[in-house]
């Protein structure tokens, strides 16, 4: 895990005031610098803008975290890990297995087995090579939508690539 002074959120968060963090160095307001800098204001002003900076720390964390795993593919790491060369005896094989699953890969399209929104995410992520996350993010969908119908149409595939 990560230390905790690295993430401004956590820093807000384990800290008694209200931290903001600058390029050179950390400014944290406490309930007597507040109540003294604002007399008309009371501890429970104070409690709500120290939960509404936690909250906004909260998403920004989170949107950081998004943006730095957008490339996650549907399968995992399988776009981060290289393959090692295939034996010589092995080559012919992989490439037949590879033409026998392309042919299926069109028959499917080409069947009217997939709904409309099937094919069209089926072919981002297959032949394109966009990540669940980055259709998602096209479309304006939450990624499990995605995934849903990538794995119908990978079922239909199976089906097609086993006749």
């Amino acid at each position: 895990m990560r230390n905790y002074k690295d993430s401004d959120y956590a820093l807000n968060k384990f800290s008694q005031g209200i931290v903001y963090k600058f390029a050179d160095g950390i400014v944290e307001v406490t309930l007597e610098d507040y109540l003294r800098d604002n007399p008309d204001k009371t501890e429970a002003d104070f409690m709500e803008l120290k939960a509404l900076s936690d909250d906004i720390y909260y998403r920004q964390d989170r949107q950081e975290y998004r943006v730095s795993h957008l490339d996650v593919s549907m399968n995992g790491m399988e776009d981060t890990v290289a393959d090692s060369a295939p034996a010589v005896d092995e080559e012919p094989d992989q490439e037949d297995e590879g033409r026998k699953a392309l042919a299926a890969a069109r028959r499917l399209l080409e069947s009217g087995k997939l709904t409309a929104v099937q094919k069209r995410r089926f072919m981002l992520h297959f032949f394109k090579g966009l990540s669940t996350r980055q259709i998602a993010k096209l479309e304006g969908v939450h990624q499990r939508a995605v995934w849903d119908s990538l794995m119908w149409a990978e079922k239909k595939l199976k089906k097609i690539y086993g006749q």
